[in-house]
């Protein structure tokens, strides 16, 4: 299936952008590191703070705009930056995850999501009805059979303790969408855009014990052909790829400045 043509212009556009504004307005921060810029050189350290810069603009905005744009021809709703999930959660439903959670961390109870989710949202209209801030939710979608997915997208090697913080909160949004949909067919999950092992297989053994691998977790092609369908994720390396090319010259030609004047 892959990437249909307006799709691969539309992201190529969204790339074009974000790089040049990324150009326009660069301003390198390398005084803190003397010893670095004598070592290396400003145009090298210049570049290497470019792309830590590139780096967080991918993680922060631009993955989850590139995934809504892929999954929306497949879906009933595509959002990114999701903002109309409710802000309740029952007392209960509260409690309930506190369990799951403390099981989990004592190894009481492997990672089960259908059953974790079964258990919160049979309680998550029950107790005292508290409210709470709402979710920062990165892409939302309705498939066109009424499964609604909450994708979390995170950083490829995350780390032990934000693994538990992130497993909380996909239990959480389930309790928050059951305190105003009684039974909602939902899925609550994490999406790691790209595998830094590669061709190695992810190394998953910090979420085991915490979450249900098949179930929670989408890493790579997994999460971008989940979204657009066979060969999206080698399609969408090709964008990338021509737009790296295309706009080479800009970029050398903006860190040249940089360089030591012979």
């Amino acid at each position: 299936m892959g990437l249909s043509k307006p799709q691969r212009t539309e992201i190529e556009d969204l790339l074009k952008q974000q790089i040049r504004r990324k150009l326009a307005d660069y301003s390198p921060e390398t005084n803190n590191m003397p010893f670095h810029v004598r070592l290396l050189g400003k145009d090298r350290m210049a570049l290497f703070s470019f792309i830590q810069s590139i780096n967080t603009t991918l993680g922060t905005s631009v993955f989850e705009q590139v995934a809504a744009t892929i999954a929306r021809p497949h879906c009933k709703r595509a959002i990114n930056q999701y903002k109309e999930f409710n802000t309740t959660i029952s007392a209960d439903a509260q409690s309930e995850i506190q369990q799951i959670m403390d099981d989990l961390r004592a190894s009481r109870k492997k990672p089960d999501k259908p059953a974790e989710t079964s258990a919160i949202l049979a309680v998550a209209q029950t107790g005292a009805i508290k409210k709470v801030k709402r979710p920062r939710i990165d892409l939302f979608l309705e498939s066109n059979d009424g499964i609604e997915y909450y994708f979390d997208l995170k950083t490829a090697k995350p780390n032990r303790d934000e693994i538990i913080g992130f497993k909380r909160k996909m239990l959480e949004w389930v309790a928050i969408r059951g305190a105003v949909k009684p039974k909602p067919k939902i899925f609550t999950g994490l999406a790691i855009p790209y595998n830094p092992y590669e061709p190695e297989p992810y190394d998953r053994w910090t979420f085991a014990g915490m979450f249900d691998l098949p179930n929670e977790i989408k890493v790579a092609d997994e999460f971008w052909n989940f979204l657009g369908g066979k060969n999206a994720y080698e399609d969408l390396l090709g964008v990338f790829e021509d737009v790296g090319i295309a706009l080479r010259s800009e970029i050398d030609a903006k860190f040249a400045s940089f360089a030591p004047k012979p």
